[in-house]
C-alpha cells in the first residue's frame, strides 16, 4: 500500500480510511508492506503490528516559485506534485526489487505519480487506485462555489485550471490500473464518466463504531454546536466561513448564549481570526475527538463543496449526535444515514433546524440514538471489508 501520509495516528479522513483497510486486511490474513510519506513511525505505533515492513520518505520542499513553475511548464495538477520525491521513488524501487507482491494499491491521487513507474519496472504487477474523492469533481465544485464572489475569482481560476488537469491525470490512472475503488456511488459515476471502460467498484468509508460509544453527560450550561475536521482543508474552511457569517448570527438572535466549537488540527489563519468572537472556539489539534462530539448539543456539517463520504459525519453519528447538514455533506451516505439527520442547504433553513433541536432535548436524543444505530449497521469496518475483497475479485486480483 502506498499512502500520502502515515495512517497512524488516524486523525483525518484519508488516514482513517487507510488504517481501517490495513487493520481489516491484516485480520483477513494478508501480508502488507507500507510505503508512505512522512517520518518513520514511533516504535509503539500500531502500524508495526499490521505491516511486515514500513518504508517512509520525507515530503519534498516546494516553494511558491516551484508551484508557479510547474503551473506554467509541467501540465500536471498541483495535487500530484506535492509529495512524490526521489526518495519515495527509490523506496518503491527497492521494495519491488526485494520482494514479490500480488498487488500495489495506491491510496489517494496524491501518490499516483508512482503508478506508471510500477508498470515500467514490473509490467506484470497489477495496481489498484483507491480514490478518496473524485478529485476532479471536487475541484470543479470549488470553482463553482468561488466564482459566485468576485473577491474569490483568482481562487476560482486556480480551481478551474486544476480541475482540467486533475481530470486528465485521473482518467489516465483509471485506465492504467487494474481497477479503481470509489467511496460512494456518486464518486463511482464520476470516475466511470472519465474512463467508461475502466472497472470501478464502491468500497465505502467506515469507522470503528465502538470507539464512539456515547458517554453519559449532563446538560451543557449553554447551547453548544460543534464542527470537526482537518481545518486547513479548503472545503472545511469555506464551510465554517459560510456558517459563521450566514447561519450562526441567525441562531444567536434566538439563542444569544450559544457557542460553536470548531475542532481539528492545523486551523487556517482565517479561522483563528474567527476565534476573536466569544461565541466561537477554535481548538486546533485535540488528542481525542470524542469528548467534543459527546459534549455538543447539535453537530453541524455545512459543507458547500466536496465529494466522497464525510468521515466526520460518521463519527458524529456514532457518537449519538443530532446532526444538521447540507446535501453536500450528506452526499455518498447510505439513505438510512441521511434519514437520521436534518438536511438544510439555505442559511435560514439551517438556522431554523438548529434552533428547533436546541429547544427540544428529547428530539435530539431520538435523532442521536437513530443515527448511532444506523451507522453501526452500515458503516463499521467489519461490515465494509467484504466489499474490498469482492472488488478485488471483480478486478481479477
Amino acid at each position: 500500500m502506498v499512502t500520502p501520509a502515515l495512517p497512524w495516528p488516524a486523525h483525518q479522513g484519508g488516514t482513517m480510511r487507510v488504517f481501517g483497510l490495513l487493520k481489516g486486511l491484516h485480520g483477513a490474513g494478508h501480508r502488507i508492506s507500507l510505503l508512505s510519506v512522512g517520518p518513520p513511525p514511533e516504535a509503539d505505533s500500531a502500524l508495526h503490528d499490521l505491516c511486515e515492513q514500513i518504508v517512509t520518505a520525507s515530503p519534498p520542499t516546494r516553494k511558491l516559485v516551484d508551484r508557479l513553475r510547474d503551473l506554467l511548464l509541467s501540465g500536471k495538477p498541483d495535487l500530484v506534485l506535492r509529495l512524490v520525491s526521489h526518495e519515495l521513488r527509490q523506496g518503491l524501487k527497492e521494495l519491488l526489487e526485494k520482494q514479490e507482491f500480488d498487488l500495489v494499491q495506491f491510496e489517494g491521487l496524491e501518490v499516483c505519480e508512482l503508478l506508471p513507474l510500477v508498470l515500467q519496472w514490473r509490467p506484470e504487477l497489477p495496481c489498484c487506485y483507491d480514490a478518496f474523492n473524485a478529485e476532479y469533481l471536487l475541484q470543479r465544485n470549488l470553482f463553482l462555489v468561488d466564482r459566485r464572489q468576485p473577491a474569490r475569482w483568482p481562487r476560482a481560476l486556480w480551481s478551474w485550471l486544476q480541475a482540467r488537469r486533475i481530470a486528465s491525470f485521473e482518467r489516465n490512472i483509471c485506465r492504467l490500473g487494474r481497477g479503481t475503488l470509489a467511496v460512494s456511488q456518486e464518486d463511482a459515476r464520476a470516475l466511470r464518466a472519465l474512463s467508461p471502460q475502466s472497472p470501478v467498484a464502491v468500497v465505502p468509508n467506515g469507522i470503528f463504531t465502538n470507539r464512539y460509544t456515547m458517554a453519559q453527560l449532563g446538560e451543557n450550561a449553554v447551547p453548544t454546536l460543534a464542527f470537526t475536521g482537518k481545518m486547513d482543508y479548503r472545503p472545511n474552511v469555506d464551510a465554517m466561513h459560510w456558517f459563521c457569517n450566514r447561519v450562526l448570527p441567525r441562531v444567536l438572535e434566538a439563542r444569544p448564549e450559544c457557542r460553536l466549537n470548531i475542532v481539528g488540527q492545523s486551523p487556517h489563519s482565517s479561522l483563528k481570526r474567527l476565534a476573536g468572537s466569544k461565541h466561537i472556539n477554535v481548538t486546533g489539534w485535540v488528542e481525542e475527538i470524542q469528548p467534543w462530539l459527546h459534549g455538543c448539543d447539535v453537530y453541524v456539517a455545512p459543507l458547500q463543496a466536496g465529494s466522497g463520504t464525510k468521515l466526520k459525519v460518521l463519527e458524529a453519528m456514532a457518537s449519538g449526535c443530532a446532526i444538521v447538514a447540507t446535501s453536500v455533506a450528506a452526499s455518498g451516505l447510505p439513505p438510512v444515514l441521511v434519514q437520521a439527520m436534518r438536511l438544510a442547504d439555505e442559511e435560514g433553513d439551517m438556522a431554523g433546524a438548529i434552533i428547533e433541536l436546541l429547544d427540544d432535548p428529547q428530539l435530539r436524543r431520538q435523532m442521536g440514538a437513530a443515527a448511532a444505530a444506523a451507522v453501526r449497521e452500515t458503516s463499521d469496518w467489519s461490515a465494509i471489508l467484504p466489499s474490498l475483497l469482492n472488488a478485488w475479485e471483480r478486478f481479477g486480483l
